[in-house]
């Protein structure tokens, strides 16, 4: 059984972990409308912290930080994940990630995460991982 997940509106980090943490315990997922996620903070540090990770390291060797919003939010649900290790790697492959809404899921029921919302945040200041993606260059 896959969860599919719909990441409009939900926090970038609470989502990420919940999601980390049930992939751990052999749950699949499917997310999307990952450009529709938001990051909280005041836009000018959000998008100054994403642009110094994305220009860190070398062009040869990096560490490469991607620029679209789905492969940023697989990031940073490997971040919370101990990838090096076999049952990190799994986990990471059974998380499946999507700008948008593909056609084999349009009709399907997706899941809401309680813990995730936009009503969580104590201040209305956030950006949404779409309009990071755009100021690092991306052209999803």
């Amino acid at each position: 059984m896959v969860t599919i997940i719909d990441a409009d509106g939900n926090l970038l980090g609470r989502l990420a972990s919940n999601v980390a943490k049930r992939s751990l315990q052999g749950e699949e997922f499917v997310i999307v409308n990952a450009e529709k996620a938001i990051v909280s903070g005041k836009r000018a540090m959000v998008l100054g912290n994403y642009l110094q990770k994305h220009q860190r390291g070398s062009v040869e060797g990096g560490p490469f930080f991607p620029r679209r919003p789905d492969l940023i939010m697989k990031r940073t649900i490997r971040g919370m994940l101990p990838y090096k290790r076999q049952r990190g790697a799994d986990a990471l492959r059974r998380v499946r990630i999507y700008t948008g809404v593909p056609m084999e899921y349009e009709d399907k029921e997706f899941e809401t995460l309680e813990n995730a919302g936009i009503e969580r945040l104590n201040n209305p200041k956030y950006i949404t991982l779409g309009e990071i993606s755009k100021n690092l260059g991306s052209k999803f």
